[in-house]
């Protein structure tokens, strides 16, 4: 079933049908940013052609995209944690570092897809205030922007990761 994407290929055991869509985005973004970064260098994770995000902040922003509006969904606040995870996002990445931000990345997306199991399906349209303004929101407004968010930075680190790959030789002009 690799051949197509996560939306394609069924239910998700275990998450309620209203969050299915959250489950399949987030399933694609796992899986489509390990290919995405497949034997960057490290030069080429922290590169920023035409001044673009990094291939690094992209990863890192995904993770914490989806941990801080997960987060919001429950009715809660962000942690010390979280608040020094977002002012890391940019930072330069060490071949040594790859492997656990991309263990982050998938750990969190499991997180998520647990929390999704866990959901009362009535709860979605309940109220949620998101960030340090407060701003209104709602669970499933939270659970679909977190996912979505996370699918725009993959689409983003597509092309980041082409460019970069083009730049050392590594690229494959043809490709669409």
């Amino acid at each position: 079933m690799a051949n197509t994407e996560w939306w394609q290929r069924g239910p998700v055991e275990g998450i309620p049908a209203l969050l299915q869509p959250v489950a399949h985005i987030l399933l694609q973004v796992d899986e489509s940013v390990g290919e995405l970064v497949e034997n960057l260098t490290e030069s080429e994770w922290n590169a920023r052609p035409g001044g673009v995000a990094s291939a690094a902040f992209h990863v890192r922003h995904m993770t914490g995209v989806i941990d801080r509006l997960f987060t919001y969904a429950h009715g809660k606040t962000l942690s010390a944690d979280q608040f020094a995870a977002l002012r890391s996002e940019g930072d330069q990445l060490t071949l040594a570092e790859i492997p656990r931000v991309m263990a982050a990345l998938h750990d969190r997306i499991e997180a998520a897809l647990a929390q999704l199991k866990s959901m009362d399906p009535s709860t979605l349209s309940d109220f949620r205030e998101v960030g340090r303004a407060k701003l209104p929101s709602t669970v499933i407004g939270c659970l679909v922007h977190g996912a979505e968010h996370s699918m725009r930075h993959t689409g983003q680190l597509s092309v980041t990761a082409r460019i970069v790959r083009l730049e050392t030789g590594k690229g494959d002009r043809a490709q669409p």
